[in-house]
């Protein structure tokens, strides 16, 4: 279903968050409190942040005043819900009163709105048993704090209809947010594994392993974040640690159960942690192997039981926890053979309740990397969408990326069912941000030559794809990025994407079809321009120089890009993919060695069956479905 009208259900942290990122996207936002006071509570907690802003000169003030605008509040459940097509309830970690909302709002809700509810541990499946519509139901899980946080949990109950989890994926992309898909699970996938995490730190501590100060510099120089276990519960609540492992303990059982000192610490001690000190590297070793072991078990286990996939847990980590690595990035570091003798060694203490995955096994026998592709082939109809998925990296291209994507882009073209691709990247802010710097700047000569060579051909595959390819390009398009782009058929832009080829300012000059493709579209002076100065130009701008097709509001960018993918996708797919080689065969070869190259692929047309069966249709004034033969 299309989604146009949102409404939140709770004005808290959560829920003005939630509503402050579907307005900041063009939504118009419903919220509700019990009172009134509420609701101007939390209208105050979004407004005040977003006027600081332009007083920052981060944002304009007419951007805010339109954000506010599309927010309503109100304390009327049908006034908030009678018209949504969406509706969230974001009220606090309590079963029975979370029930409670979603009765009420069944009663005035629309028949096709769907609810959602941003639980962070609680059953989506018992949850939807309060309304009279448990296949529209589905989680919508948060991460703190919502307006900025870019990870969405989206979680399917036992009787969620699938289409529901599709439009709430989308339309979580649409926010610009970054959603992973996961089944109604203790703890879903993030929580599954962090929330155990800081269990086990607190179990260090309790075990006399080491002090907090330890614990934490440990932790940070283990999982490359910024604080520690201990200075994040302060910072989160302690008291929500607690629940939360009782939450995991109550479904996994004896490894789950909560640490003694946790406890202690929010019934008697009733207060935060006391960190400082000085740490003790020579204890180190012990509390980031302890750490590990509890991280890689979970991750792998929940893996196995279907809750999420490897590069969704990573996606988890990296996005939400911002940690450097996620839990399989990690191990495929270390070696898998190592993080497998680190989790026997958890599951040696715990036994059943901390089972091993049989997938780890297998792979750490061999010492074999867990299988993580960087770009994600969905197929919707006859339109296969490739994703670059790196959001965390904002989906820079490295060697990984560049052979997945060649990978992916020749699946698609061997497929019989696809007739349109469609390349974006995930997230909102960075559709390809470039190659990745970090990785280039150790190279050799060798090294460069290499990873240009690999570059090259993997957009030359999508160049010479015999099926039309359209760029849905939804943020930065920098370098390699926007190189990509320029192989593809169509450009599409959102209203928010910025194009550059910055390579000048770092020494080298594009690499990967930049100085040869972009003058065949801009002309060889335009491009120069933009190549010798690196400079940055706006969608505007790119539609102006004819790079660009069209240019489109963010949330709408994909749905415009399918529009036209599958418009293309009616018509004879073997004509199409003829045409796309004529016109690009033309651009490199004089007139009349082009019209003879028109004239054999027209011809060709003629031995199909499309053509015989779309042409008699027309003459007997009937349909003809186009079978690509």
């Amino acid at each position: 279903m299309a989604i146009h009208k949102v409404a939140v259900l709770g004005a808290g942290n959560m829920g003005s968050g939630i509503a402050q990122a579907f307005a900041q996207a063009g939504f118009d936002v419903h919220v509700r409190d019990v009172k009134p006071e509420l609701v101007q509570k939390g209208r105050e907690r979004i407004e005040g942040p977003l006027r600081k802003r332009v007083e920052q000169g981060k944002t304009s003030a007419a951007e805010v005043d339109g954000i506010m605008a599309r927010l309503h509040g109100t304390t009327d459940v049908h006034e908030a819900v009678k018209d949504a097509d969406l509706v969230i309830e974001a009220v606090f970690e309590d079963l029975k009163v979370k029930k409670e909302v979603f009765a009420e709002a069944s009663k005035h809700a629309k028949a096709g709105a769907i609810f959602a509810t941003n639980t962070s541990s609680l059953s989506v499946t018992d949850l939807a048993a309060a309304t009279d519509r448990p296949r529209q139901v589905a989680g919508l899980h948060f991460f703190f704090p919502a307006a900025v946080n870019k990870l969405v949990e989206v979680v399917a109950g036992r009787e969620t209809d699938p289409r529901v989890v599709d439009d709430l994926v989308k339309v979580s992309r649409a926010i610009g947010k970054v959603p992973i898909p996961t089944a109604d699970a203790y703890g879903f996938a993030v929580n599954r594994f962090f929330v155990p995490w800081v269990n086990e730190a607190v179990r260090l501590l309790e075990e006399g392993v080491a002090d907090v100060a330890t614990i934490d510099a440990a932790a940070k120089e283990a999982f490359g974040i910024g604080m520690g276990p201990f200075e994040l519960m302060n910072v989160t609540g302690v008291p929500i640690s607690l629940h939360a492992e009782r939450t995991l303990h109550a479904g996994f059982g004896a490894a789950y159960e909560p640490a003694r000192r946790l406890v202690h610490q929010v019934e008697v001690e009733k207060k935060d942690w006391t960190l400082g000190g000085a740490p003790d590297p020579a204890r180190f070793e012990a509390v980031k192997d302890r750490l590990l072991g509890v991280t890689f078990g979970i991750a792998a286990r929940l893996v196995e039981e279907g809750v999420a996939t490897a590069v969704d847990v990573d996606k988890g980590a990296t996005v939400g926890l911002r940690w450097a690595k996620g839990p399989f990035a990690m191990m495929n570091a270390m070696g898998t053979k190592k993080a497998l003798a680190l989790v026997e060694k958890v599951h040696a203490r715990w036994g059943a309740s901390f089972p091993v995955s049989q997938e780890l096994r297998r792979l750490g026998a061999a010492n074999a990397p867990w299988d993580l592709p960087l770009v994600r082939l969905e197929k919707e109809g006859h339109v296969a969408v490739l994703t670059i998925d790196r959001p965390e990296a904002l989906n820079a291209l490295n060697p990984k990326v560049l052979h997945d994507l060649q990978k992916q882009v020749q699946a698609a073209a061997a497929d019989p069912e696809v007739r349109v691709l469609v390349v974006t990247g995930e997230g909102q802010k960075a559709f390809i941000a470039g190659a990745d710097i970090k990785e280039m700047a150790t190279k050799s000569v060798a090294d460069a030559r290499r990873f240009t060579e690999l570059g090259q051909r993997a957009i030359r595959e999508l160049e010479l794809c015999g099926k039309p390819v359209v760029a849905a390009v939804n943020g930065f398009a920098f370098g390699g990025g926007l190189e990509l782009a320029l192989a593809c058929d169509i450009i599409l832009a959102s209203d928010k994407a910025l194009f550059a080829l910055p390579e000048v300012t770092l020494g080298i000059h594009p690499g990967f079809g930049g100085t040869q493709r972009l003058p065949r579209l801009v002309g060889p002076q335009k491009a120069k321009e933009l190549i010798f100065t690196a400079r940055r130009f706006d969608a505007a701008e790119a539609k102006a120089l004819g790079l660009v097709l069209d240019v489109v509001p963010a949330a709408d960018l994909m749905k415009r890009a399918m529009a036209l993918a599958n418009a293309i996708a009616k018509n004879a797919p073997i004509a199409v993919g003829l045409a796309k080689a004529s016109v690009n065969r033309g651009l490199d070869v004089d007139l009349n060695t082009g019209l003879a190259y028109e004239l054999e692929a027209v011809s060709q047309c003629f031995a199909t069956e499309d053509q015989k069966g779309s042409m008699d249709a027309f003459v007997k004034k009937t349909t003809w479905e186009m079978k690509g033969k």
